[in-house]
């Protein structure tokens, strides 16, 4: 295409644009990329991580990848499997590390990270879990499933007419004693495990959630590795396997329906940690099985990074664009208005900017005590020191509370994140190589397994009320990050125009919240006859409270005791990252206005000079938008958009990867013919053969 500039005419320069205002950040990015990483060695071993994946041809990915059908993605996705088993190798036994490659890689190339997350985190997640040292030496170590060799796992939980709802799952586990082997069966066709990642073509053995019975007796949902496949890659017998097919996004995982037929495996094939049948048929179920669902909270855990990494991609797109394109002159002005300047673009975009911040505290957060509630778990059940494992059974109920609270609100956030991010890039948010259409319909399966958000979010509502009626009836005082509640405000305004931009007033006030809508909640259910049902809307507001809570308090944590965030002669970063903060709280508080209002913790008065408050802080953040999604420090391999890539050349790589993948000399389309038939078909008269004519029908009257 051609580039020549006509005389007289001016041609768009977005790139000097962006490199205009990246001369204008005024802190150190390497300062704040570890604020974002956590540490200066994260920071630093981030870096290097996607230096190595974007610089591996098999990992390769660009924009030929929206281009790809089903059959395309799967083929891909197979092959960069096999490059990430070599990743696994190199990377033990440190298996962090590759973790850490797992969630990098899933931003450019989320079905990669999810076909492997299945089969490291859920498959041998489940056997780490629930099955004995021994178990899981064998399966993950001796078989080789912890590289990915000789095993292939994925995880037989959903069944067709059953989700969330873990302990109605139907398919059974029915004891031979004689045979000393358990037999699987799906007893209906409402008990097929269904949306299975992996089953349709790919793995060879199951953890099979299934209900155990012995002599007729059902003891409840317990799990049990199944073998699927042969060596040769054949179904065994009994084994009914299918894809399901097209699906919303991430193609590339092969997702199918198993149905087991008497299906016969081997007693030692029940992962036995907290339930175990001896060979007479006993069964033994210590007091603490519960624990046994605590490997089930590791999805949910990831999934609050996966936000933070996916909306920090997307942002960064927005916000590059929004930079880089000038429309619509205003006030006499000679040149188009950048979009950044206009003061409702910076309300859509920089709000969402302070949630990816936020975001990446509570992924830090939440995966560090997840980490050390599964080493007091591994290390109670292995000493058998029951007193200690009711501690951890306490701590695990706080992990199940604030990853059904994050992960619920953060994957929503990020789904709203990438289609305001889309919109805002106008027209051109809607093509294909902007990004945002495969980003959307990747992530919006976040909001739905794992956990249904909406489930998960009232679970997590209920759990916060619980504990202002244990604290109100039993005087049990709540811990933890709960703790909160017993200093909040039950009563009287808590902001006012004189506290608005003060960061621990703004946590109180969330706290106030939290307990007044508790207590409100608390009132009502008693007047419903103690129907939770009846104050669900009350339990959903409590989840993203609590959540926006969380991310709030901890940031605010990390700016007093985090040395990273601190002011130092090579640049301070803790300026804007305060801004930022009251950004995240003064937008959460006008969102949730209307609970704020109601519950007094804000006057009508004080939520007017909350709008003015927002404004002058969106001005405040606005000269460092470039430096502020500099600081990511995602390459253009991780971007992987035409909008959004760190030159800011927009208009010349949108032609370029258009003309690249779209032939510009072919001219003429395969069905072509279709349209030249329409546009040169003859009269109807003619195509009539004239047989309506009137000469034709004065001789038929003759």
């Amino acid at each position: 295409m051609t580039s020549t500039v006509l005389p007289g005419s001016k041609e768009p320069n977005p790139s000097r644009m962006i490199w205009s205002e990246r001369l204008r950040t005024d802190f150190d990015l390497n300062k704040m990329h570890e604020f974002l990483e956590g540490s200066f060695q994260e920071s630093l071993e981030t870096l290097r991580i996607m230096q190595q994946l974007e610089r591996d041809p098999i990992l390769k990915t660009n924009q030929e990848y929206y281009e790809y059908d089903k059959l395309d993605h799967r083929e891909q996705t197979a092959l960069k499997i096999a490059r990430m088993a070599q990743y696994i190798e190199t990377d033990a036994p440190d298996f962090q590390t590759f973790q850490s490659r797992l969630n990098l890689i899933a931003i450019v190339d989320p079905q990669l990270g999810t076909r492997i997350g299945v089969h490291l985190g859920l498959f041998l997640g489940a056997i780490h879990g629930n099955g004995t040292d021994s178990q899981y030496k064998y399966w993950a170590y001796e078989r080789g499933a912890i590289y990915l060799k000789d095993i292939y796992g994925c995880f037989a939980m959903t069944e067709l007419a059953h989700g969330s709802n873990v302990a109605g799952l139907e398919t059974t586990a029915t004891y031979n004693k004689e045979k000393r082997t358990f037999v699987i069966n799906t007893p209906h066709i409402g008990a097929t495990k269904w949306w299975i990642g992996g089953a349709a073509h790919s793995a060879t053995h199951t953890v099979c959630f299934a209900r155990l019975i012995v002599d007729g007796k059902d003891y409840g949902v317990k799990t049990f590795v199944v073998p699927l496949r042969d060596s040769h890659h054949d179904l065994h017998n009994g084994i009914s396997i299918g894809d399901i097919g097209q699906k919303m996004g991430r193609d590339g995982i092969d997702n199918g329906w198993i149905q087991f037929t008497d299906v016969e495996i081997p007693k030692e094939y029940m992962l036995t940690k907290y339930a175990t049948v001896d060979d007479d048929g006993t069964v033994l179920e210590p007091p603490l099985a519960q624990l046994a669902y605590g490997a089930l909270l590791g999805g949910r855990v990831t999934m609050v990074t996966d936000s933070f990494r996916t909306s920090e991609r997307f942002i960064t797109i927005a916000l590059r664009y929004a930079v880089a394109r000038r429309q619509f002159k205003t006030g006499g002005r000679k040149v188009e208005n950048q979009l950044i300047n206009y003061p409702l673009h910076q309300r859509r975009l920089l709000p969402n900017l302070a949630w990816t911040y936020a975001m990446s505290i509570a992924s830090h957060q939440i995966q560090a005590d997840y980490k050390q509630v599964l080493k007091s778990l591994d290390e109670g059940v292995n000493t058998e020191d029951f007193k200690s494992l009711s501690t951890v059974i306490d701590s695990l109920k706080g992990i199940f509370a604030d990853s059904a609270s994050l992960k619920s609100t953060c994957t929503w956030k990020c789904l709203s994140l990438i289609d305001e991010c889309r919109q805002s890039c106008g027209g051109h948010g809607y093509s294909a190589y902007s990004g945002f259409a495969k980003g959307y319909v990747d992530h919006a399966v976040q909001c739905t397994w794992e956990g249904d958000n909406n489930i998960l979010a009232q679970n997590s509502g209920r759990i916060t009320i619980q504990k202002v009626i244990k604290f109100i009836k039993n005087g049990k005082e709540p811990t933890g990050n709960y703790s909160f509640l017993l200093d909040a405000s039950k009563e009287g305004e808590l902001l006012t125009s004189d506290n608005l931009l003060n960061l621990d007033d703004l946590v109180k006030a969330f706290d106030s919240l939290i307990l007044r809508l508790s207590l409100n909640g608390i009132a009502k259910l008693k007047e419903n006859g103690h129907d939770w049902d009846a104050i669900a809307s009350e339990k959903l507001s409590l989840s993203k409270l609590y959540a926006v809570r969380y991310m709030l308090s901890k940031w605010c944590f990390k700016l007093k005791n985090d040395h990273a965030s601190s002011s130092s002669q090579d640049g301070s970063i803790s300026k804007h990252l305060v801004k930022l903060a009251l950004l995240f709280a003064l937008s959460n508080i006008e969102a949730f206005g209307n609970r704020f209002l109601e519950f007094k913790v804000l006057s009508p008065d004080s939520y007017k000079e909350l709008e003015k408050v927002i404004e002058q802080v969106l001005s405040d953040i606005r000269p460092q938008v470039i430096g502020l999604t500099d600081a990511f420090k995602l390459s253009d391999f991780f971007i992987n958009s035409v909008l959004g890539s760190y030159n800011g050349d927009v208009y010349n790589d949108y032609i370029n990867t258009v003309n690249s993948l779209n032939d510009p000399s072919v001219t003429k389309a395969p069905y072509s013919s279709a349209l030249e038939y329409m546009l040169n078909r003859g009269s109807l008269d003619a195509r009539d053969k004239h047989e309506r004519s009137d000469s034709v029908l004065k001789k038929l009257s003759s």
